[in-house]
C-alpha cells in the first residue's frame, strides 16, 4: 500500500511533534516522509527457515517483548501429562497451560479433529453460518443454564464481552453511569477493562489517566459484600448498579473458594437491583472443579458466566454465555470478534466436549481431586512449618505456604522443577496444582512424592544455612 506523500508527511510532522524525547528531528520527519525511495521500496522477505534458531532463548532475549518472567527451560514436545525439554528431559505437568490443557498434550481425538477440520475449513468469518460454532454453541447451552452463546478467542476477550453486555443492559434501564462490583483479589484479565475489574492494584500501576482506569468499578473483599451502589440523578444522570461480577473460586488471588453465603448475597443483590451476575469461569470452568461449570458449586444460576482456557483444550476460544432476557441485549453490531467461533476453535472446542461426556471426565476429576487433597493434607501435616492449608475443587488445588516458611511459594515451584513436576505460584504464598483433567492415579502419587522431595530438600538446605 502507497500514502499520498502529504498524508506520510503529515503523519510524520505529528509524530515528531508529540515525541517527548523528540528524538526525530522536524527535517529528518520530513525527509523520511518525502523520500520515496524509503516509502515504497519493498526488501525480500526472510523464510523463516533462515533464522537461526540453535538458542531459542536467545531469540526471546532479543526479539519478543518481555511481558513473562520465563523459567530457563524450552519444550518440544508432550504426550498427556508428560512434557519433554530440548534436552530429552521429561517433566510431569501439573501447570497444562495455567488450566489449559484440560486433555493433556497430543491428546488423539483432539488432534485428530483439528487436523481434520484443516483439510476442510478453518475460517471464514461471522458473516456467514458454520455448523461447528452452531453445534458447540448448543453444547454449552444444553449443558448449563444459558440460553445464547458469544464466541471469542480468550479469557481476558469473553470477560470483556460480558462486561460490555452489562453496561449495555444499564442503559437500557436508563441507567448512564453503570456500576460494576468486583471481588478484591481477583483476576478477570488484561484488557483495560478486565484489568480495571481486576482489583489488584499491582496490575493497574501505569496504566492509569489522571490516576484513574475505568470508570465504573467497585470493589469489595471476595465472600464479604455488604452494599450496593446508590442511585442518584445528578445532572439529570441516573446511577446504578449494572453487575456483580465474581470467580466462584479465585485462582490468582490464591485458591480461594466463594461461599454458599457470599453468592446467594450477590444473586438477592443483583435480583433487588435488575442487575446481572456473571460469574468468570474461564479458570474454573469446563469441569475443573469436578462439576462443569464452577459456579453449580455454589448452588445459583448466574445470568452470564464466560469460559476460555480448557474450553478449546489448548485451541484458542472463548465464550459468554447469557440467559433470559441478557441473552438478548446484544444485536447485530453491538460487539463482534472477527476470528471468534470458527470451525477450527469450535472443531476443538467440540473435540473436548465428546471426550469429557465419553470418558466420564468429571467424575476422574472428582476423584483424583480428592486424593491430591488427601495427600497433600498429609505431606502439610509433615511439615507443618512449611506449609499450611490446603484448599480448592477438583482438580484446581493450592497449598498455602506460611509467612514463617522461609521461602516463597515461586521458590518452591522451581524447587519442584528441579524434581521434574511443573506446578505454578497463585500469588505469593500459594502453590497451585492444575494437572490436565485426564490425570490418573499414578500420576497423582507420583507429583505428590516429588513434590515432598522438593520440600524435604528446601528443609534441610534451610536448616543447615548459618
Amino acid at each position: 500500500m502507497h500514502l499520498h506523500p502529504s498524508t506520510l508527511l503529515l503523519l510524520a510532522a505529528t509524530a515528531a511533534a508529540f515525541s517527548p524525547s523528540h528524538t526525530m528531528s522536524r527535517h529528518s520527519a520530513l525527509s523520511v516522509a518525502t523520500d520515496p525511495t524509503l516509502v515504497s521500496s519493498t526488501p525480500s522477505l526472510i523464510p523463516p527457515s533462515k533464522i537461526d534458531a540453535s538458542s531459542v532463548a536467545s531469540l526471546f532475549e532479543e526479539r519478543v517483548q518481555k511481558t513473562y518472567g520465563r523459567y530457563p527451560i524450552t519444550f518440544v514436545e508432550g504426550k498427556g501429562c508428560w512434557l519433554v525439554d530440548e534436552e530429552g528431559t521429561k517433566y510431569l505437568d501439573f501447570v497444562s497451560g495455567i488450566a489449559t490443557c484440560a486433555l493433556g498434550h497430543a491428546n488423539p481425538e483432539l488432534t485428530e479433529a483439528v487436523s481434520t477440520q484443516m483439510t476442510k475449513l478453518h475460517h471464514v468469518s461471522n458473516l456467514y453460518y458454520t455448523p461447528q460454532q452452531a453445534k458447540l454453541a448448543a453444547w454449552l447451552c444444553e449443558n448449563s443454564c444459558a440460553d445464547k452463546a458469544f464466541f471469542c478467542n480468550s479469557g481476558a476477550e469473553s470477560n470483556e464481552a460480558a462486561i460490555k453486555l452489562a453496561r449495555r443492559h444499564a442503559s437500557n434501564r436508563g441507567i448512564t453511569d453503570p456500576v460494576i462490583i468486583t471481588a478484591e483479589q481477583s483476576f478477570h484479565g488484561r484488557t483495560l477493562a478486565t484489568v480495571t475489574a481486576t482489583a489488584q492494584p499491582k496490575y493497574h500501576k501505569g496504566f492509569t489517566y489522571g490516576g484513574e482506569m475505568v470508570r465504573g468499578f467497585r470493589y469489595t473483599p471476595y465472600n464479604d459484600i455488604n452494599e450496593t451502589p446508590e442511585e442518584d440523578a445528578k445532572a439529570g444522570r441516573k446511577r446504578g448498579l449494572a453487575a456483580i461480577m465474581l470467580e466462584p473460586l479465585q485462582g490468582e488471588g490464591g485458591i480461594r473458594p466463594g461461599t454458599l453465603e457470599f453468592f446467594a448475597t450477590a444473586r438477592k443483590l443483583c435480583d433487588e437491583n435488575g442487575a446481572l451476575l456473571i460469574c468468570d469461569e474461564v479458570q474454573v470452568g469446563m469441569g475443573r472443579s469436578g462439576t462443569l461449570w464452577g459456579h453449580q458449586q455454589l448452588n445459583i444460576e448466574p445470568d452470564v458466566f464466560t469460559s476460555a482456557k480448557a474450553l478449546g483444550g489448548g485451541v484458542p476460544i472463548g465464550a459468554m454465555m447469557a440467559r433470559g432476557a441478557a441473552a438478548d441485549v446484544f444485536g447485530p453490531g453491538d460487539h463482534a470478534s472477527t476470528y471468534g467461533g470458527n470451525p477450527l476453535a469450535c472443531a476443538a472446542g467440540l473435540a473436548v466436549a465428546e471426550y469429557f461426556s465419553e470418558h466420564d471426565v468429571l467424575s476422574n476429576v472428582q476423584e483424583r481431586g480428592q486424593q491430591l487433597s488427601a495427600g497433600l493434607e498429609k505431606i502439610a501435616t509433615r511439615y507443618p512449618s512449611v506449609l499450611g492449608e490446603v484448599r480448592g475443587w477438583g482438580l484446581l488445588k493450592g497449598v498455602v505456604i506460611k509467612e514463617d516458611a522461609g521461602c516463597t511459594a515461586a521458590e518452591l515451584v522451581g524447587d519442584a522443577m528441579k524434581e521434574g513436576l511443573l506446578l505454578v505460584a497463585a500469588g505469593p504464598s500459594v502453590v497451585r496444582f492444575v494437572p490436565p483433567l485426564i490425570v490418573n492415579n499414578e500420576e497423582i502419587d507420583e507429583a505428590l512424592v516429588r513434590f515432598e522431595k522438593a520440600i524435604e530438600k528446601r528443609v534441610a538446605s534451610t536448616s543447615s544455612s548459618p
